[in-house]
């Protein structure tokens, strides 16, 4: 896409250089970007470097000569206005709502029916402290889209969270949430965990829940996407406008699986659901065999479950896809497993299934207050990104599938592709 007007905001960080060359980018796209940078910027990325790559002059102070109005002037223009990078106190004051300097004026000013992105770029510490997270949580429910921070060594030399996104990732971000409203891929998101009956009260099952899943789903909805999420019957709902079915077993997941990737033309497959590796051939009582998931066996007994594998979905996707060309993401879940390990299990994966994208998280990471990391692998087994929070994935994963996805289907028009 391109032909949008950017007004691109820079503060005080030494991911400057980052920030230059997403602005290169965005220009050589045929977008117009008019530069605001904050007195501390400037200590970092000079004015004739971003007057150079833009062609227009760069805004400083609210009290420019003959720019005393451009914080109302400038949002009026801009089809979308980004923050990139952004401090943690730029974070915090505008949660705060000051507007003491012109990058505050702009976010106060700001047209609230266009993209305000923000890009945040600090210590891992900054990140991490309780300051910043509520103001992201804050600007986050006044509308303001972020693009995920990763993940790595910074400047001061810590290692951990709060890298600004490289550039490509930044240019995917802004344009993704410059695009016009309306559907732009048909989903289909898989969640929660298939179940078994042994009898008729009892199931063999996992703990899945289908939060993540569902989390996909809703927040892909939001960003005008059409989005069909095939969850399990007691995992976690998502809200409308997300198209719903359910399935209990893993046979029930097996045919829904097959009747909608026959009958429509899917663009992206998330299969996110926990299939259990097994289904029960029968059980035994005493001696007895009787079918899975009938009566109610006798408590005082110990009955002797007979398992038979069940096949793999994943691998199945693709060749039963209306859509030859569809993209599908998989999952991979470990438990206590170290780096090597777990790059292992992507790289197996990726032989036996060929998905265009992995999503690895291990159990002993999930925090207690729901944060569940992930590391997102290509085809090629290269590393991609690396997702702190599970509000973070929808756009992590969209911003690696959009490349390739190059054109929305035929019978849909494109879609508002925001930052949650």
């Amino acid at each position: 896409m391109s032909g949008s007007n950017i007004a691109f905001v820079l503060t005080c960080s030494i991911a400057g250089y980052k920030a230059c060359e997403a602005v290169s980018r965005l220009v050589q796209r045929g977008h117009a970007v008019r530069a605001v940078a904050t007195g501390s910027a400037l200590r970092f990325v000079g004015e004739a470097t971003l007057e150079g790559l833009t062609g227009r002059p760069v805004l400083t102070g609210l009290f420019d000569r003959g720019a005393a109005m451009e914080h109302i002037a400038l949002t009026r223009w801009a089809d979308a206005v980004v923050v990139c990078p952004a401090t943690a106190n730029t974070l915090n004051r505008f949660a705060a709502g000051l507007a003491d300097d012109l990058a505050g004026a702009l976010f106060l000013a700001h047209d609230r029916t266009k993209p305000f992105v923000v890009a945040p770029a600090m210590n891992p510490a900054m990140w991490r402290h309780p300051a910043t997270v509520a103001s992201v949580a804050r600007l986050r429910e006044w509308g303001v889209r972020f693009v995920p921070v990763g993940a790595g060594r910074t400047a001061c030399g810590e290692v951990g969270e709060g890298r600004l996104a490289e550039p490509e990732a930044l240019v995917a971000a802004i344009e993704g949430a410059l695009a016009p409203a309306g559907p732009r891929w048909r989903i289909l998101v898989t969640s929660g965990g298939t179940a078994e009956p042994i009898d008729g009260v009892r199931v063999l099952t996992n703990s899945s829940t289908g939060a993540t899943g569902a989390g996909l789903a809703a927040a892909w909805a939001r960003a005008g996407h059409a989005v069909t999420l095939l969850r399990a019957r007691h995992a976690i709902a998502a809200t409308p406008p997300v198209r719903e079915e359910t399935f209990f077993t893993f046979a029930d997941l097996d045919a829904a699986l097959a009747r909608l990737l026959r009958d429509e033309s899917f663009d992206v497959v998330i299969h996110a659901a926990a299939v259990g590796d097994f289904a029960l051939a029968g059980v035994e009582v005493k001696g007895a065999l009787q079918p899975a998931g009938t009566g109610k066996l006798d408590s005082a007994t110990a009955p002797v479950l007979r398992l038979r594998p069940n096949p793999k979905l994943l691998e199945t996707l693709r060749q039963r896809s209306r859509n030859p060309a569809v993209r599908i993401v998989a999952f991979k879940l470990t438990e206590g497993a170290s780096p090597a390990a777990r790059r292992a299990e992507v790289r197996a994966l990726l032989d036996r299934a060929a998905p265009d994208l992995v999503v690895q998280n291990d159990l002993t990471a999930r925090s207690a207050g729901g944060a569940f990391p992930a590391d997102i692998y290509r085809a090629d087994g290269a590393h991609a990104a690396h997702c702190s929070e599970r509000n973070d994935l929808a756009p992590l994963l969209e911003s690696l599938l959009a490349p390739l996805i190059p054109s929305p289907i035929a019978h849909q028009a494109p879609s508002h592709a925001a930052l949650p």
